[in-house]
């Protein structure tokens, strides 16, 4: 079944309407995972979530559902109207807005650090941890289930990785955090940023969410610390962003991997070979700057 055709089914079961009730406007591009779509039904837009294959893999729909549901008090996130645990799709209110990546992020580090004040500081608590360490060793495991051995160049930033652990993860510090807080995720709308896709979300150091924001800039990460801070960050605080740009890195290498052995590379015209590479030159210069 292609993807016009899955929107279309849905759509008619979720909403009740005709065929001739609904246009599929355009795929929003952005996402190495995803397939969004912009939809209209009776003249009013959604978008229209169909996840790339294997996404059930990284992502548990029913957590999910728990955050979105948990912050939407926050007015943050754009009213999902419909969401199937089994298959991940999802149809939300759109919203109409830019996302920050194609915008320069760095002219709006006031309104991200607002944002995310308002997440950590909301006393929300989630009954799901993000666990950066557990779910690395997951995601590693999806890798050996087509025979892959990490190279010398991995284990040695690995190793490298847990030596900061015990230093710089500090469990008793959590809050709740959204966990994939990229440029992208971040929309410019005339009633202000917010912020979407709560799939990573869980309780988590509040500074993982900075690191997040250096996803592809990583320069990024850097110019939001201090204004989030509100100061000149602590070399401890400095270490600990990139401690997490770094577990980021190596997370998202094993990411990549599984997706050249499940054919994405292909599918998709991406190469997930090169993009795990660099992930690992990535890893490699976060950790050499932690002092």
């Amino acid at each position: 079944m292609t993807n016009d055709q899955i929107i279309l089914e849905v759509c008619i079961d979720v909403f009740q309407c005709n065929k001739d009730d609904i246009i599929i406007d355009k795929r929003l591009m952005g996402g190495m995972s995803n397939y969004t779509y912009i939809v209209a039904i009776k003249g009013q837009k959604y978008t229209f979530r169909i996840p790339g294959k294997k996404a059930e893999m990284y992502v548990d729909r029913t957590v999910e559902k728990y955050h979105i549901e948990m912050v939407e008090s926050l007015d943050l996130n754009s009213e999902v109207v419909y969401l199937d645990l089994e298959k991940g799709y999802k149809i939300a209110h759109y919203i109409e807005g830019t996302p920050l990546n194609e915008l320069n992020p760095t002219d709006y580090l006031e309104e991200v650090s607002n944002v995310l004040h308002k997440l950590h500081s909301s006393g929300m608590k989630s009954k799901y941890p993000y666990n950066p360490l557990e779910r690395l060793a997951k995601y590693e495991s999806y890798t050996f289930e087509f025979g892959f051995q990490h190279s010398e160049r991995y284990q040695s930033l690995k190793a490298k990785l847990l030596g900061y652990a015990s230093t710089l993860i500090q469990p008793s510090e959590y809050v709740f955090t959204h966990g994939d807080c990229q440029a992208s995720n971040f929309v410019k709308t005339p009633d202000g940023i917010k912020l979407m896709d709560w799939e990573f979300s869980g309780n988590n150091d509040p500074l993982y969410d900075i690191a997040c924001f250096g996803d592809f800039v990583y320069e990024y990460a850097l110019k939001l610390l201090p204004v989030y801070l509100g100061k000149e960050p602590s070399v401890l605080e400095w270490n600990k962003v990139y401690f997490y740009m770094a577990f980021q890195a190596l997370q998202w290498h094993n990411v990549a991997m599984y997706k050249e052995f499940i054919g994405l590379s292909i599918d998709l015209g991406f190469d997930f070979v090169k993009i795990a590479d660099d992930y690992l030159d990535d890893a490699t210069l976060f950790l050499n700057s932690i002092k």
